[in-house]
């Protein structure tokens, strides 16, 4: 019991702290080239925010 109390204590606090550093962590991920190149592929794999980029750069295209 103590030692699985102990795993979720450990999670929650490497999870906050990665939450409290983000932008740090995010800066750090695209300071590389090739991580930019990684992240950003892996990042625009997902649907849902590739059709939000995409709308966001272009507009809502007018169908003819």
């Amino acid at each position: 019991m103590s030692r699985m109390f102990t795993s979720i204590l450990m999670i929650g606090s490497l999870g906050y702290i990665a939450y409290r550093n983000r932008f740090r962590i995010i800066n750090l991920l695209l300071a590389s080239r090739w991580l930019r190149r990684v992240t950003v592929g892996s990042i625009m794999s997902f649907p849902m925010v590739k059709n939000k980029m995409m709308q966001a750069v272009f507009g809502r295209l007018s169908e003819w």
